[in-house]
């Protein structure tokens, strides 16, 4: 008889606080894609007929669009990811060199596909944001730069929808990246095939927790417990 195969041993990848705020910010960037799509197509903006309703919904997703960001700021494993996405080292080089080869290379936590599509998608929101605001208060500015402003706002948005529409498509291909995302772990095996630096890191934490608590206890039967 087929024994049972073992579960896979899981690891922690993101904390809740990480997955909401993820969750939130990308509820935000859709509203904001959707409804640029019904103001600036015909077809689209036919079927919903309130477009001052529309421009609305569509001013509030964008501008509140950093509020997620800024609240996770009190969490320190949102922190801490943060610097992890900021910092590009030679494993990041050497990570965009193979795969534009096609080959395989390591990565820490995030790949350099994804720090660099946090940087655009970043910069590009803010861009966003402030030419938005001068489109929503036209009598602040003078007319060059209402017309400057939305050219920008135009075209960026055409970028960004594809930039987010490759990030989906990118997430598609792999189910155990998106289980992180919504439970928050992974399989200790995945991140050690697509993130074994992480893995690694990880692994060597473990290894010296573990090697404290010996010591950590017999220091507790000797003096009582550490404060």
């Amino acid at each position: 008889m087929t024994q049972p195969a073992e579960p896979p041993e899981l690891i922690r990848r993101f904390t809740a606080a990480e997955r909401w705020i993820h969750r939130t910010t990308a509820a935000l960037m859709g509203t904001a894609l959707v409804t640029a799509a019904f103001l600036y197509l015909p077809a689209l903006a036919e079927l919903v007929g309130r477009r001052s309703l529309l421009v609305s919904v569509h001013e509030w997703a964008g501008v509140t669009m950093p509020v997620p960001l800024l609240a996770g700021l009190a969490s320190q494993a949102f922190r801490a990811d943060l610097v992890r996405l900021n910092r590009f080292g030679p494993h990041d080089r050497g990570w965009i060199r193979a795969t534009l080869r096609g080959r395989s290379h390591p990565s820490g936590k995030f790949n350099a596909g994804q720090k660099l599509y946090a940087a655009v998608i970043s910069g590009a929101a803010l861009v966003m944001i402030g030419t938005g605001l001068i489109m929503w208060f036209p009598r602040l500015t003078p007319l060059f730069l209402r017309t400057g402003a939305t050219f920008v706002h135009d075209w960026l948005a055409l970028l960004i929808g594809a930039l987010v529409g490759g990030h989906i498509w990118m997430a598609s291909r792999y189910p155990e990246a998106r289980t992180g995302l919504r439970t928050g772990f992974v399989p200790r095996s995945w991140a050690r095939r697509h993130h074994p630096l992480w893995e690694k890191e990880l692994s060597a934490d473990q290894q010296a927790v573990t090697a404290a608590a010996p010591v950590r206890s017999s220091a507790e039967s000797e003096t009582g417990p550490l404060s």
